[in-house]
């Protein structure tokens, strides 16, 4: 354990914690998109204001990171997580911004698959970022969502694959591509919010 001589910024905990909640909305948003008649401009903008919350999240947690002498853990990782957090969110609202613009009527059921996994990848995060505090019993979340990041690829393939069956015009294979693409690299960004939490911990132990 390190020793540490002056009082550590207790702040960033609570940012964190923010963004991930902003996180559980965007993720209940795709959720929402996915249901039959949606309106998915409404969503859209909601989508929007998450991601501006998000954002701003991310711009006071840069700015604390200038402000302060002792951070709880090293600035880079600080950094890092502040900023995968966002990455996740931009994806997610990447996805429904999409849907929106390209107008698409019907979506494949198989991405309620893809949405559901990422529901559950932003429940875990925002569940776990108290307890980045006492970096205690966060094992289980970053195993869990390396589980749910390999179910996520599996989706994935499915989806590209009944993508490129002949049942789509070209078109519509690539818009929709695009949205599951988007999809995806949320779970991976997920994965790798999980990662650097676990190097946090592995550090401060």
């Amino acid at each position: 354990m390190r020793l540490r001589i002056t009082p550590q910024e207790s702040s960033f905990y609570a940012m964190f914690t923010q963004s991930a909640d902003s996180l559980v909305g965007a993720a209940d948003a795709l959720a929402e998109l996915v249901q039959p008649h949606a309106d998915r401009d409404e969503i859209a903008e909601r989508m929007r204001e998450l991601e501006h919350a998000c954002d701003a999240s991310t711009h006071r947690i840069m700015r604390r990171i200038n402000e302060t002498f002792v951070t709880p853990f090293e600035r880079e990782d600080i950094y890092n997580l502040a900023s995968c957090l966002d990455d996740v969110m931009d994806y997610m609202e990447a996805a429904v911004d999409l849907v929106a613009l390209y107008g698409i009527d019907e979506l494949p059921r198989e991405i309620t698959s893809q949405v559901e996994v990422l529901q559950r990848a932003a429940a875990l995060t925002a569940a776990a970022m108290p307890n980045l505090k006492g970096m205690k019993g966060l094992e289980e979340y970053w195993i869990e969502v390396n589980r749910l990041e390999n179910e996520a690829d599996k989706i994935y393939r499915r989806l590209v694959a009944k993508l490129f069956a002949g049942e789509y015009d070209a078109l519509t294979v690539m818009k929709l591509k695009d949205v599951v693409d988007q999809l995806e690299h949320a779970a991976d960004a997920f994965e790798k919010v999980a990662n650097i939490i676990e190097t946090i911990v592995v550090k401060e132990s």
